[in-house]
């Protein structure tokens, strides 16, 4: 389990993918759980299955297929990750960001992020859309940081800022596509734990507290990376349920139950992302 890449790693990925593909991707999207449909809609595609592409994490979740898809999408050339890896399936973070550094040697300028989360806020309802304002790296705070290690310069700096770490432009016309599109949605502050267990009511209790809006177990490190690589971001969450407040019944949270609601919000959050394209 490598804990470092160095940029020839990410070079050689790259290459890999220039071998087959002429299109010099101009965005990149990370799809969550239950939203990897809108990478069928891909025009001109070609796909690499992660296993194909030299030191790529593959991934074991289900709802996650695993593929790179590089086409066009609203005109746009993207890259489109069709799901993820994470930190709690055993892979270091250097391994979970890598997709995003090759995204980044490829060319990309921005980058959409999209994750399942749970509601923290009791005013949200399961098949919201969060846009993501800010975020809480409450394990990279603990020392997860993908950014550990030493430092590529060519790709960023030793101490890169983090105080805007998602575009207002683009979150200004996510939000504007969501309303004339009748789509429930709110602005937010997302929260990234480890995982894979779900939270305790006290974790819940704490978690609100400290200010977080939505919860999940991904995309902190995919967007610290980002930003260090001063690529743009959008960061789009799923509501798939709404987590219990103190005093209130007992639900219990599942797998099942997440990506079940992937299937409500799947076509809600397409019609942001490709809403957003149209305006690049």
């Amino acid at each position: 389990m490598p804990e470092f890449f160095s940029y020839a790693h990410f070079k050689a990925a790259a290459a890999a993918i220039r071998e087959t593909i002429e299109i010099v991707p101009k965005i990149g999207l990370v799809l969550g759980s239950g939203f990897s449909p809108l990478a069928e809609g891909v025009e001109d595609s070609v796909s690499f299955a992660y296993s194909e592409l030299p030191h790529f994490p593959e991934s074991t979740v289900a709802g996650h297929a695993g593929r790179f898809v590089i086409g066009y999408l609203e005109g746009q050339p993207v890259v489109v990750m069709q799901g993820r890896t994470h930190y709690y399936e055993g892979y270091s973070m250097a391994e979970i960001t890598f997709p995003v550094r090759v995204m980044q040697v490829l060319g990309i300028e921005t980058l959409i992020v999209t994750n399942a989360a749970g509601g923290l806020d009791p005013e949200f309802r399961a098949g919201d859309v969060m846009v993501i304002t800010d975020h809480i790296n409450l394990i990279g705070m603990a020392g997860l940081n993908p950014l550990r290690g030493p430092n590529i310069d060519d790709l960023g700096p030793r101490f890169p800022d983090m105080s805007q770490p998602y575009d207002e432009e683009l979150g200004a016309i996510a939000r504007r596509v969501a309303q004339e599109a009748e789509i429930p949605s709110h602005q937010g502050v997302y929260i990234c734990l480890a995982g894979p267990s779900y939270e305790t009511m006290a974790d819940l209790r704490f978690l609100r507290t400290i200010g977080a809006d939505a919860v999940g177990m991904s995309t902190v490190p995919e967007v610290t990376v980002a930003r260090h690589g001063g690529t743009r971001v959008l960061g789009l969450s799923g509501i798939t349920n709404v987590l219990p407040v103190e005093g209130g019944p007992v639900v219990e949270t599942s797998h099942e139950e997440v990506l079940e609601a992937g299937k409500k919000l799947a076509p809600r959050i397409e019609t942001i992302i490709r809403g957003v394209l149209k305006t690049q």
